[in-house]
């Protein structure tokens, strides 16, 4: 793959571009995709809410019909007279039955209608019980009075004569005296549930979605022919037991057996309706929007590669041409004229190669006469290596004089400036060892404290592994010139100048440490933006302020060890300055140190 893409421009034009095309037509076919699943999802949610709304609406009318009905026959005054009236009345007990089948008849859902006295006198009913019972539980009825105002019961069987045995769900509630608000007896309206489970299954929801009636403590009331009437929900949904006070919706599983479930909380009763829709029904409708888009972006992607080709072939194929023009030029002779075909970029190419191969004749013509200069410039720099050993012998020659005069000041001087010189030059060699390092600034701190007696103290603190090790050369006397010059001379009294070597995890550490006068913030902020100024910047050599020694130093530092070899300087005026850097070997270039 990348030979292939190494060989040719139009290779690596074509990829680059397919690629830069193809990235955001897939980006935008995976996003329609999202989309477009995330509205079917919201949809088939916003479906189920409404299917769940109308049902409940449903229910709730029901439940105010109940409600409605039974307080009617509450107040009733043939239920007031037959409820009070200590003996039994025949005449009242079929006037109150036929005012329950006449009020029950007309309502398809209601099971029975059934008026139970407290004393010993017969209930009367809009059909004879003959039978009822729980379904697979094991509950008491409460005690209505001094708990409910009203009460449904869960689902359980009602036998009659005249239907046999039903399941029903009960809505309970006691009858008071309206006299005197004692307890006459209950009123008992049970409403069919297999109506109720008709109407959920009738209700639908979208991929074959399940609608389930449950009551306050999640026990299912009605539902499909696989729901266990009476049955908890979590028997069904492990871990479904409780829902937010509201309407809404939440996800179940996951997977594959991922499930949206909507709950609705009908109004005036703790019942909720409950739609659970898979979410592979989600999957099926999205699958017509995956097709539809995979065709898409398939035929984007045919087109966008062929349209590619064709420009990038008509781009390509006059530099495929030049380039072969190129090749096939002898490398001795000089360049060819390329004839121009074109007006266009590749045209301006051409017309720009032929200018380079008339001004590259003319170069070598210039290269020649430049070499003659440099032979000329290395017999100047011969010259140059000679004067040194001359200015070496008339300091040997001083030296030797004014011992012989019984000048010994003089002569220390003159030795010392003699080996400092001597360093500096060092035949041309760029390092040395911290030992030879030493030995400089110690001849240059000797000249000095001839220059200026009593006026500055110098030592050092180097540990003795150290004196061998290998170091740029000149790195530590323009930071003592700078102490002595700029701090020390300038201050009351004897100063101090210490310079200290030790090894680091990271390195060898210098310091260079003085007891002079210091800086303001102000001022060392300006000398840190000075040092590290480029050396081709305003600053340069020669300029008063310009600090050129340590932003020489600091530059040579980071060309040969690196970027964090550079400089640091702290200072605080009236209290002196700290200058240190860190070399660590194994970051140099070349073969120098080794």
């Amino acid at each position: 793959m990348e030979n292939w893409l190494g060989k040719s421009l139009k290779h690596k034009l074509s990829l680059l571009i397919i690629i830069s095309v193809l990235v955001p037509v897939l980006s935008l076919g995976l996003f329609s995709y999202t989309i477009a699943e995330n509205l079917t999802e919201e949809k088939a949610k916003n479906s189920g809410m409404n299917t769940l709304t109308l049902l409940g609406a449903n229910l709730e009318n029901i439940m105010r019909d109940i409600q409605s009905l039974s307080l009617y026959l509450l107040g009733h005054e043939d239920v007031q007279t037959y409820l009070r009236t200590p003996k039994n009345n025949v005449l009242l007990q079929t006037k109150i039955a036929t005012l329950l089948m006449t009020m029950s008849i007309s309502k398809s859902y209601i099971a029975n209608a059934i008026i139970e006295s407290d004393k010993d006198k017969p209930s009367i009913a809009y059909k004879s019980v003959m039978e009822s019972g729980w379904v697979d539980i094991t509950e008491e009825f409460p005690d209505y009075y001094d708990q409910y105002s009203k009460w449904w019961s869960p689902v359980h069987l009602q036998t009659t004569s005249s239907e046999g045995e039903r399941k029903v769900i009960t809505m309970s509630r006691p009858i008071r005296s309206t006299a005197k608000y004692g307890n006459l007896g209950m009123l008992k309206i049970s409403l069919l549930q297999s109506d109720i489970a008709e109407q959920l299954k009738q209700a639908g929801l979208e991929g074959g979605g399940t609608v389930l009636l449950i009551d306050g403590n999640n026990r299912i009331l009605a539902g499909p022919d696989e729901y266990k009437a009476n049955s908890m929900l979590e028997t069904y949904y492990p871990g479904l037991k409780s829902f937010k006070p509201a309407d809404g919706w939440m996800e179940y599983g996951k997977g594959q057996d991922k499930k949206t479930i909507l709950y609705y909380d009908l109004k005036d009763s703790d019942w909720r309706l409950v739609g659970i829709i898979p979410a592979q029904a989600y999957k099926s409708q999205n699958q017509y929007f995956l097709t539809l888009t995979a065709i898409a972006v398939s035929i984007a992607t045919l087109f966008v590669i062929a349209l590619v080709l064709f420009l990038i072939q008509k781009v390509t194929k006059p530099l495929s041409a030049l380039t072969r023009f190129l090749r096939n030029s002898s490398p001795d002779a000089p360049l060819p004229t390329l004839p121009v075909t074109t007006i266009d970029e590749v045209g301006q190419l051409v017309i720009s190669y032929n200018r380079m191969s008339s001004k590259i004749e003319k170069l070598t013509d210039e290269v020649k006469k430049n070499e003659s200069l440099k032979k000329e410039a290395d017999m100047m720099a011969l010259q140059a290596q000679i004067n040194p050993h001359f200015l070496y012998n008339t300091l040997s020659s001083v030296h030797w004089m004014a011992l012989m005069k019984g000048e010994d000041r003089i002569a220390d001087m003159v030795g010392s400036l003699s080996d400092f010189l001597r360093f500096s030059l060092n035949s041309g060699q760029e390092f040395c060892t911290v030992n030879q390092e030493i030995l400089h600034i110690d001849n240059y701190v000797n000249v000095q404290s001839i220059r200026y007696p009593d006026k500055f103290q110098y030592e050092t603190d180097i540990a003795p592994e150290l004196l061998e090790r290998k170091m740029l050369k000149l790195l530590l006397q323009p930071l003592v010139e700078n102490a002595m010059i700029h701090g020390i001379l300038k201050r009351e009294g004897i100063g101090n100048i210490r310079i200290c070597v030790m090894e680091k995890e990271e390195g060898i550490l210098f310091a260079v440490i003085d007891d002079g006068i210091g800086m303001s913030a102000a001022t060392l902020e300006q000398l840190r933006s000075r040092i590290t100024a480029k050396l081709e910047s305003e600053w340069t050599p020669g300029r008063p302020g310009g600090s050129y020694g340590l932003r020489n130093v600091h530059h040579r530092l980071l060309l040969h060890y690196g970027q964090d070899a550079g400089l640091q300087i702290e200072s605080e005026e009236g209290s002196g300055t700290k200058i240190t850097f860190t070399i660590n070997p194994s970051a140099m270039q070349g073969e120098e140190y080794k």
